[in-house]
C-alpha cells in the first residue's frame, strides 16, 4: 500500500458520520467476547475472579474502544480501513476464545493478541495520517501502546499473580494516556479540542456496545430456560424467567428511553466532543457494560436455582450488578449534564440495604426486589420527562 494510498483514508466530514456495515461485523466478535467474559465471572464467582473478570472486561473494553475513535476518523468504506478491521476482528476473536484461560495456559494469547490490536493499530494509523494534523496525536498513542502492549506480553509469559497486576498495569497505561493528553517527552500533549471527532458517530458506536452487552443477557436467559424446558418447569422457575426479563428490560428502558439519544445529540454540537467522549464514552460506558455482564451471570444462577438461599455469591451477583449498572448511568448523566441523579442515588443506597437482608431471601425473591428497584428508576425518569 503505497503513501498516497493511504493518504485520502480520511471520513468526510460534510455530515453526521454514519455507522457502516463493516463497523456492525467488527461488533459480532465482542458478542462473543462478552459471552467469555459473562461465563469467566459465572465459573469463578469470588472476589479474586471478579477482579480477574474485571481486568479483562478492560482489555477488551480498550481494544475495541481505541477502534471506534480509529474509525471515527478513518472511512471504514476505503479498502485498506476495512481490511484493518477484519484483520482486528480476527486478532479479536483470537483474544477472545482465549479469555476463559487466560490466567491459565493461554495467557500469552490474550496478553499478545492485545498487543498487536494497539500497537498494530496505531501504526497503520500514523501511517495513514502522514502530513495530517492528527499525525502527531496518533505518534504519542503509539509511545503509549508501546508500553502497554509489553506489559500485556510480560503478563502473559508471567504466571501467578504478576499477571494480573502486569495486565492491570497495562490497562492502567492505555487509560491514563487519554486522561492525561498522551503525553511524551519530545511529543508534548494533546489536547482534546484537537480530537475533532464527529460525536454522534461516537455515541451510536458505544450504544451498540451497550446493545451488544444486553443482547448477552438475553442469550443467557434464553439459553437457560431452553435447558429448564427439557425437564418439568416450576412455578418459581416461570418467575425467575419473567423477572429476569424484566429487570433486562428496565435496563434497556434506563438507557435508551431518552438519555441515549438526548446525550448523543449533546456531544454531537458540543464545541468539545472529544472532552465528552472520553468522559462520558470512553471512561463511563465500561462501567455500564460492567454492570450488565454481572446481572447476565446473577440471572443465570437465579434461573438455575431460584429456590435457593440469595446469600453470598448470588447476592452480590444480583445486586451488585444493578447497583454497578446505576452507578455508570448516574456517572454518565452527570458527565453529560452536570446533574446528580438522586433516584440513582437512592436506588443504590436500596440495592445496599437489600445487600443486608439477602440471607433471609431466596434467590428469587431478591431478584425481584432489584429488577424493581431498577424499574422504579426507569419509571421516575419517564415520568420526570413528562
Amino acid at each position: 500500500m503505497t503513501q498516497a494510498g493511504l493518504s485520502g483514508l480520511l471520513r468526510e466530514r460534510a455530515g453526521a458520520a454514519r455507522v457502516t456495515n463493516v463497523e456492525l461485523f467488527f461488533d459480532l466478535v465482542y458478542v462473543f467476547a462478552v459471552t467469555q467474559l459473562s461465563h469467566h465471572l459465572l465459573h469463578h464467582p469470588t472476589l479474586t475472579g471478579a477482579l480477574q473478570t474485571a481486568v479483562l472486561l478492560a482489555m477488551v473494553w480498550l481494544a475495541w474502544a481505541y477502534t471506534a475513535w480509529v474509525t471515527n476518523w478513518l472511512d471504514p468504506e476505503r479498502l485498506p480501513v476495512r481490511l484493518l478491521l477484519i484483520a482486528l476482528a480476527l486478532v479479536a476473536l483470537v483474544m477472545s476464545a482465549a479469555l476463559p484461560t487466560a490466567f491459565g495456559r493461554w495467557g500469552l494469547v490474550v496478553g499478545g493478541a492485545y498487543a498487536v490490536m494497539q500497537i498494530g493499530r496505531t501504526i497503520f494509523v500514523v501511517i495513514a495520517l502522514r502530513g495530517r494534523p492528527l499525525l502527531a496525536n496518533f505518534q504519542r498513542i503509539l509511545a503509549w501502546c508501546v508500553v502497554s502492549g509489553a506489559l500485556a506480553v510480560a503478563g502473559g509469559i508471567v504466571t501467578g499473580p504478576a499477571r494480573g497486576w502486569l495486565w492491570l498495569a497495562a490497562v492502567a497505561v492505555d487509560t491514563l494516556g487519554g486522561v492525561v493528553g498522551f503525553y511524551t517527552p519530545g511529543l508534548g500533549r494533546s489536547a482534546t479540542s484537537e480530537w475533532t471527532i464527529e460525536g454522534g458517530h461516537l455515541a451510536e458506536r458505544c450504544q451498540a456496545f451497550i446493545l451488544i452487552a444486553l443482547g448477552e443477557s438475553v442469550v443467557i436467559i434464553g439459553a437457560t430456560l431452553s435447558g429448564l424446558l427439557a425437564t418439568t418447569v416450576t412455578w418459581a422457575e416461570i418467575g425467575a424467567f419473567v423477572t429476569a426479563v424484566v429487570g433486562s428490560v428496565a435496563l434497556w428502558w434506563l438507557y435508551f428511553d431518552r438519555s441515549a439519544a438526548e446525550a448523543a445529540a449533546v456531544i454531537a454540537r458540543s464545541a468539545d466532543p472529544g472532552r465528552m467522549g472520553r468522559t462520558a464514552y470512553h471512561l463511563i460506558h465500561p462501567v455500564m457494560v460492567a454492570g450488565i455482564i454481572v446481572v447476565a451471570a446473577g440471572d443465570e444462577v437465579v434461573l438455575s436455582e431460584p429456590d435457593a438461599s440469595a446469600a453470598g455469591s448470588t447476592a452480590w451477583l444480583v445486586l451488585g450488578g444493578a447497583a454497578l449498572f446505576i452507578a455508570g448511568h448516574a456517572a454518565f448523566k452527570m458527565a453529560v449534564w452536570r446533574v446528580v441523579s438522586w433516584p440513582r442515588v437512592a436506588a443504590i443506597v436500596i440495592l445496599a440495604l437489600l445487600g443486608l437482608a439477602a440471607g433471609s431471601l431466596s434467590a428469587l425473591g431478591l431478584e425481584v426486589c432489584a429488577a424493581a428497584v431498577v424499574l422504579g428508576v426507569a419509571t421516575a425518569d419517564h415520568w420526570a420527562h413528562r
